[in-house]
């Protein structure tokens, strides 16, 4: 019989086909071959109600709390006048406590593995001999305090407050778990230096992999969309796209890059794929030339037949999963020094080794130097970037990646 775990995630952790969902549900499978999977999320949108037996195919037991995101949001305003982020009202839900309360009482689960700092406040009044591992993945405080320098009057207060707030109550959930993980080495220091020395111990890495049997070229996977792709000369963008760093990286390139490619090459096409694009995201349709699909049953064709994949992130923390799976499809990709974390060994990606004719990872942050690049992919014949593909199978194994977390999940570890 296998070893009991809970583990809790703030989303649904399917279909993996987002940031977080795409971390946690591999975690959820890795898991699954090494416990007895007692898993506690919500289902924040309805499109993923339909993925439940999905997900308790892989566990003993699961807790699925629907969440509607508007009410969620009024409950998190009440973290104003408490002094919390946003985000612990927003995820606090009395059924979740209610089943992660008995859940523990009635099972002899000795190890717990959280996903998100949000879902943390179920298991800050644990006993003292549950085994608690918390994965934070990226320093979310740091995200908010970005963004609270991008934006102005009361945007900027409101997420000021979220990124104090927020770092307080990291730092005391590191004090409260035997471990805490982040996805890269960078986010593990930039914790490091938030925390007393004493914390240093505790905190180390819980990398990303990919899929790269599924993000492959030779998948099979159906080439037809509802976009005529097959004929058109396009580079695309993919993310979620109710996501803020992904709305502002998309504007970014539509404002300073897109009028400037269109003027070589005025018939090509700029696709941002993904799901709930934002109001402003979908503004970005009626300029000439970009096309905004919204929520796609597959990403893989619209990677495959584009010239290239572009990532030009003005904010982000930890590893890009969108550059690992154009990578794996074979896609010439560019980025910003920002979206660089967690590839910094990937050969030539100095910014100063740049070939912009060659360069399989090309990396830029001036819109004239992005420009070149892309109008250099627009005007060649579609390309295979075989070594970057090699590269994502050597290097980003999920089994490979995951496998700290048996060590973090054992008790002696600390």
């Amino acid at each position: 019989m296998k070893p009991a775990v809970l583990y809790l995630c703030h989303r649904i952790p399917y279909p993996p086909n987002k940031g977080d969902k795409i971390a946690s549900y591999h975690l959820l499978k890795f898991l699954s071959q090494h416990f007895d999977v007692y898993l506690g999320c919500f289902i924040d949108d309805k499109h993923d109600q339909q993925y439940r037996h999905k997900v308790e195919a892989l566990c003993r037991d699961v807790c699925f709390i629907t969440l509607h995101p508007t009410l969620a949001r009024l409950k998190g305003l009440q973290a104003l006048y408490k002094g919390q982020p946003i985000t612990l009202p927003y995820y606090s839900h009395p059924a979740m406590t209610d089943w992660v309360q008995r859940t523990l009482n009635q099972h002899p689960i000795e190890r717990a593995l959280v996903f998100s700092s949000s879902m943390a406040q179920y298991l800050l009044n644990a006993r003292p001999s549950l085994h608690k591992v918390m994965h934070f993945v990226d320093v979310d405080s740091e995200k908010w305090r970005q963004y609270a320098q991008k934006k102005q009057g009361v945007a900027s207060y409101l997420y000021q407050r979220e990124y104090r707030t927020l770092a307080k109550f990291e730092k005391a959930i590191c004090a409260d778990f035997a471990v805490s993980c982040f996805v890269t080495e960078t986010e593990r220091q930039s914790f490091a230096a938030m925390v007393e020395p004493a914390l240093h111990n505790k905190i180390h890495t819980l990398e990303n992999g990919i899929d790269s049997g599924y993000f492959s070229p030779n998948a099979d996977f159906s080439p037809v969309t509802e976009h005529p792709i097959q004929h058109d000369n396009y580079v695309v963008f993919t993310g979620a796209m109710d996501y803020w760093a992904n709305v502002d990286a998309v504007t970014w390139f539509a404002r300073k890059v897109w009028p400037k490619v269109l003027q070589e090459h005025p018939h090509s096409k700029f696709y941002i794929v993904g799901s709930s694009p934002s109001a402003s995201v979908r503004a970005l349709s009626r300029l000439p030339g970009i096309v905004v699909t919204g929520r796609v049953a597959d990403v893989r064709p619209y990677l495959f037949h584009a010239k290239a994949a572009i990532a030009p992130m003005q904010i982000a923390r930890g590893i890009q999963n969108k550059i690992l799976e154009a990578m794996a499809m074979e896609k010439p990709v560019l980025t910003t020094p920002q979206g660089m974390e967690g590839l910094e060994h990937y050969p030539g990606n100095d910014p100063a080794q740049n070939n912009v004719m060659g360069q399989t990872l090309y990396v830029a942050e001036d819109p004239q130097a992005v420009t070149h690049w892309v109008c250099e992919q627009l005007a060649r014949p579609v390309r295979a970037a075989t070594q970057s593909r090699q590269w994502i199978e050597d290097n980003f194994s999920w089994d490979a990646k995951l496998s700290p977390v048996l060590t973090y999940l054992e008790a002696q570890h600390v």
